[in-house]
């Protein structure tokens, strides 16, 4: 993430979907950024400078309402890109605020 917006982080990560922020070791707090935790993800967002978003490589997170978080998302800004179909699952991506992609995917019933 971009220097000095760990409220843009916190307000994605925790606001929209959903995993609250939790404290930094202390001896890693100086170095800005902020980590996020929730049952079975941990989420760590360190600060880069020059920064460049991971727009290829990415996380997957596995959620159990797909749609409920995609309206979160629509109705936050954030984009909703749809491609092509993975067997046995729903899903989409997204972005952070810094751009960083972010798959989003459930199970097919």
């Amino acid at each position: 993430m971009p220097p000095r917006r760990e409220v843009e982080a916190e307000a994605f990560y925790a606001g929209v979907l959903g995993v609250p922020r939790v404290a930094k070791p202390p001896h890693l707090e100086r170095r800005g950024g902020c980590w996020f935790r929730s049952d079975g993800v941990e989420i760590h967002l360190g600060v880069e400078e020059p920064f460049t978003p991971a727009r290829k490589a990415h996380p997957a997170f596995l959620v159990d309402d797909l749609a409920g978080l995609r309206e979160r998302l629509t109705a936050a800004g954030a984009p909703v890109v749809l491609d092509e179909p993975l067997p046995g699952y729903d899903r989409f991506y997204t972005s952070d605020p810094f751009g960083n992609r972010i798959e989003v995917l459930s199970p097919q019933e």
